[in-house]
């Protein structure tokens, strides 16, 4: 067991998890920091989580990572490295953007960030898919989730921490230095072996791996529970610094508080999720998590109803991302279990684009929405609309002892 947890290929799926985690929150919540100083209004601000539109899209350009190699490095990791430098210079090409007085350069420079961050996505996913034994998923999730936490943690927690010291154009360039690690796994690592081979034209590409998804049986409720799994968590989080500043709180405490110390509780939530998937199945965790990560995004309304004060806010922060690791260690195992290895990056781009939708779309109206519902409001509207989701497990994922099969 120790020799599969401390393996090169567990090290590496850490690791490009936090080459994936990193520019996720620099067009979110570090960008709405920066909006908030230059006086942004807040409508503009919840909108601006269209910027993330690549993340629900990235299904359209993944037939192209499965199909074509480019370089000696092999398919995934060739496309990982052009990737991974497009998105370095992206970042810090972020940095030089104005979001007060030139907002269409700043938007436009957010879309190349996530564009290249998106892609990069596609070939870690398919890679860590490939990469890894089945009988790995589960731990390999947890272990890339968790470097992804350390890269989001990096990226908002110390970027916000330095914004109150630095420029933000510094921030940005320190950012686009720290994917050097990424760059450096990507070029020492393997490219796995596949047995299965890969597309022979872009035909069999596109059409084969939707083909074969379809065929499935519950195949479309299973893409309506990825849509809607994790939607309130999602919406509630996406407008969560405008909160925190708006009720008191400053730059250093969400970013001492609500990162770092958040941070520690979505690692232990993520691992224990792993450990507890391998005794109750995937349905059962997917139930359990699922109403846990419910319950903590009531959390935020009860912040909102008392206001400023740091230790309660520790206690919903501590609850929240302890949940949140849990449901998305299931979530990404669940994705991971049912792609096909012969088109690893198109089906696990397709399931995991359904995932950002409400990051993107369903996030985008959430600043109009707390503005005029007022916040506490706005957390139990957050709460209710989870409700879906959960009732859509009775039909492919009912609480039964063989909760642990493949659906």
């Amino acid at each position: 067991m120790l020799k599969v947890i401390f393996s090169r290929r567990m090290f590496v799926s850490f690791l490009m998890g936090f080459a994936c985690g990193l520019p996720l929150l620099l067009t979110s919540t570090v960008l709405q920091a920066w909006m908030k100083d230059e006086g942004v209004d807040l409508t503009m601000i919840g909108l601006m989580a269209l910027v993330g539109i690549p993340y629900t899209l990235k299904f359209l350009w993944a037939p192209f990572f499965d199909r074509f190699t480019i370089s000696s490095l092999g398919r995934r990791r060739g496309w990982l490295l052009v990737a991974q430098l497009a998105l370095a210079f992206s970042i810090a090409g972020l940095g030089f953007s104005d979001p007060g007085q030139k907002p269409v350069m700043m938007v436009c420079a957010a879309l190349l960030v996530t564009f290249f961050s998106a892609s990069q996505d596609i070939v870690v996913d398919a890679y860590r898919r490939e990469d890894l034994a089945d009988a790995e998923q589960g731990l390999g999730s947890s272990l890339y989730i968790n470097g992804y936490r350390v890269g989001m943690l990096l990226a908002s927690g110390g970027g916000l921490i330095l914004a109150d010291h630095l420029p933000f154009t510094m921030v940005y360039g320190i950012m686009a230095a720290c994917l050097l690690p990424g760059i450096i796994t990507t070029m020492l690592t393997p490219e796995p072996l596949i047995t299965e081979g890969k597309p022979k034209t872009m035909k069999e590409a596109v059409i084969e791996p939707l083909a074969e998804y379809f065929s499935r049986e519950n195949a479309l409720l299973i893409l309506a529970f990825i849509l809607l799994y994790k939607i309130g968590d999602t919406m509630a989080s996406a407008i969560t610094t405008p909160f925190y500043l708006d009720i008191g709180f400053s730059k250093t405490e969400i970013g001492a508080v609500v990162k770092i110390f958040g941070f520690w509780a979505t690692l232990a939530g993520s691992l224990i999720g792993g450990v507890l998937m391998l005794r109750m199945g995937i349905n059962r965790a997917l139930w359990i998590f699922g109403f846990l990560q419910a319950i903590s995004t009531a959390g935020f309304a009860f912040l909102a109803h008392i206001g400023y004060n740091v230790p309660v806010l520790s206690g919903v922060i501590a609850f929240e991302n302890l949940t949140a690791g849990m449901g998305t260690a299931a979530y990404a195992a669940f994705m991971g279990s049912i792609t096909n290895k012969r088109f690893t990056a198109t089906q696990y781009a397709l399931l995991s684009s359904l995932m950002g939708v409400p990051r993107v779309l369903a996030s985008a109206p959430t600043g109009f929405m707390a503005k005029h519902m007022g916040w506490e409001s706005f957390f139990v509207f957050c709460v209710l609309v989870a409700v879906p989701g959960m009732l859509l497990l009775l039909k492919f994922a009912p609480w039964h002892p063989a909760a642990g099969k493949k659906v």
